[in-house]
C-alpha cells in the first residue's frame, strides 16, 4: 500500500510551483479539482484523504467521479474535461514516483476527454454595445466605474481575470495610450486604446485617485472586484439596456461576450486573424477560427464572389434508345 498524500503534496510544491512555475489560477484550479475528488472518494469509501492509497483512485473511481460532476453537480462537459486534465497531470507525475502502480496509473491516463457540441459564439452588435455602455447610472460612483469597465472590456477584449488584475499603473494615457495586462501562461501584452476610451479612463482615474499598485476597478471599500462581481454587473446592465434595445433580450450577456464582441469588430474591420490572436492573447491563430465561423458577413461576401449555376432546371432525359433502356433497368 502506498499513500497518495506525500505525492499529492509534492505535486503542488515541486511540480507545479517549482518546475512548471504555474500561475496562481492554475494551482487554484488543480487544487479545487483534487479537493472535489478526495471529497467524493471519502463519501464513497469513508476513508479520510490522508488514509487513501492509489488503489482507491483506480480508473473506475475516476470515471464515477467524472459522471458525478456531470449528473449531480450539473457541470458542463467542458468543465468535466478540465477536471480530467488536472487529474491526469497528477497521475503523470505519480507515474515517475510509483512504478509499482504503473498499470493502475496507465488505465487512469487512458480515460479520454468527452466530445461536446461547439456552439456559435455570442457577440453584440454596435447598437447593443451602445445600449449596454449607456446603461450604468452616471450619477453614481459605481455607475461611472462600470461604464469605464464596460468600454475598456469591449475595446480591448480583456479576459475577466485580466480585468480584475488591472492596477492603476497598468494604464498609459496620452501619446501611445495603451493598457498592459498579464494573460494566460504568464504572457504579458499591451493593447492600444482608442480616443473615447482614453478620455473616459482619464476621467475615471482622476476620480479614482488611486496609487500605482491599487486596483483600477475597486469596490466601495477599495478591494479588488471579483470575477463574480463583474459578471453580476454585466448581466445587470444588460437587463437595463434591454429596455431600449430589445435584441438583447434573446442573448445571455456575460463578460466573455464582451471579449467576443471585440474580436468580431476587429474581424469585420478587416484585421488579419494573426493580429487578432495577438490582440486577444491567444496561444495560436487557430483559437481565432471560431470568430470566422460566427461572422455571417464573411460568408455572404464569399457567396457573392461565386458564379451562380447556369444549368437550366429540369429532369435529365437520355436522347439515345440504348441509354434510355439502361436508365430504365
Amino acid at each position: 500500500m502506498t499513500l497518495i498524500a506525500p505525492t499529492l503534496q509534492a505535486f503542488f510544491s515541486d511540480r507545479l510551483t517549482q518546475q512548471r512555475q504555474a500561475s496562481p489560477r492554475t494551482i487554484a484550479a488543480y487544487r479545487d479539482t483534487l479537493r472535489l475528488l478526495l471529497g467524493f472518494v471519502h463519501t464513497k469509501t469513508g476513508k479520510m484523504p490522508a488514509q487513501l492509497d492509489w488503489d482507491d483512485l483506480d480508473a473506475a473511481t475516476i470515471s464515477a467521479f467524472l459522471n458525478h460532476l456531470e449528473n449531480e453537480r450539473r457541470n458542463s462537459i467542458r468543465t468535466r474535461n478540465v477536471r480530467l486534465t488536472a487529474i491526469r497531470s497528477l497521475f503523470s507525475y505519480a507515474a515517475l514516483r510509483h512504478p509499482e502502480h504503473a498499470l493502475l496509473i496507465q488505465r487512469v491516463l487512458a480515460i479520454p476527454p468527452k466530445r461536446f457540441d461547439k456552439r456559435v459564439i455570442t457577440f453584440l452588435t454596435p447598437l447593443e454595445v451602445d445600449a449596454l455602455v449607456a446603461a450604468p447610472d452616471q450619477s453614481r460612483w459605481e455607475g461611472r466605474r462600470d461604464r469605464a469597465l464596460l468600454m475598456l472590456a469591449v475595446q480591448t477584449g480583456l479576459r475577466v481575470s485580466e480585468l480584475t488584475g488591472l492596477n492603476c499603473r497598468d494604464v498609459t494615457l496620452g501619446t501611445g495610450a495603451n493598457i498592459r495586462c498579464e494573460g494566460k501562461g504568464r504572457k504579458h501584452r499591451a493593447v492600444p486604446l482608442t480616443t473615447p476610451v482614453t478620455t473616459l479612463l482619464r476621467a475615471w482615474m482622476a476620480e479614482r485617485a488611486g496609487l500605482p499598485h491599487d486596483p483600477l476597478f475597486p469596490t466601495r471599500t477599495g478591494r479588488r472586484l471579483s470575477r463574480d462581481a463583474i459578471a453580476l454587473r454585466v448581466s445587470t446592465h444588460a437587463a437595463t439596456a434591454a429596455r431600449d434595445c430589445p435584441s438583447l433580450l434573446g442573448k445571455r450577456v456575460h463578460p466573455h461576450v464582451l471579449r467576443h464582441t471585440c474580436a468580431m469588430s476587429l474581424l469585420q474591420a478587416g484585421v488579419d486573424t494573426s493580429v487578432i490572436a495577438l490582440w486577444l492573447g491567444h496561444a495560436g491563430v487557430r483559437s481565432t477560427d471560431a470568430y470566422i465561423h460566427a461572422d455571417i458577413t464573411i460568408k455572404e461576401k464569399a457567396l457573392a464572389l461565386t458564379t451562380p449555376a447556369s444549368a437550366k432546371p429540369g429532369r435529365y432525359r437520355p436522347t439515345d434508345k440504348v441509354l434510355a433502356f439502361l436508365e430504365s433497368l
